[in-house]
C-alpha cells in the first residue's frame, strides 16, 4: 500500500479512534474527579461557586486525561493496523 493510499485508508478509522478515544476520555475523567474531589462532577468554567484554582485544575487535568488517552488510542489502532497490513499508517 503506498503512503497516500495508506493514509487514505487510515482516515476513517482515525476518525472512529477519534471519536472512541474522545467518549473514554471522558469516562477516565469523570472517575478521576470523583475520587480525587469527592463530587459527581467536574466545575464548569462559569460556575460563580467555584475558585479560579479549581476551574483551572479540572480544565488541566481534562486535557492531560484526554491527551494521554488519545495517545494510547492512537497508538493501539495504527499498531493494530501494521498487524493486519503490514505497513504503518501515517
Amino acid at each position: 500500500m503506498s503512503g497516500v493510499l495508506g493514509k487514505v485508508a487510515y482516515k476513517p478509522v482515525g476518525l472512529a479512534l477519534g471519536v472512541a478515544a474522545g467518549a473514554l476520555s471522558g469516562l477516565v475523567f469523570r472517575q478521576i474527579w470523583k475520587r480525587a474531589s469527592g463530587e459527581d462532577d467536574a466545575p464548569s468554567a462559569t460556575d460563580e461557586e467555584r475558585g479560579w484554582a479549581e476551574i483551572l485544575a479540572a480544565a488541566a487535568l481534562q486535557g492531560l486525561v484526554f491527551s494521554v488517552v488519545r495517545a494510547a488510542v492512537d497508538r493501539a489502532g495504527a499498531s493494530g493496523v501494521r498487524r493486519l497490513t503490514g505497513y504503518w499508517p501515517g
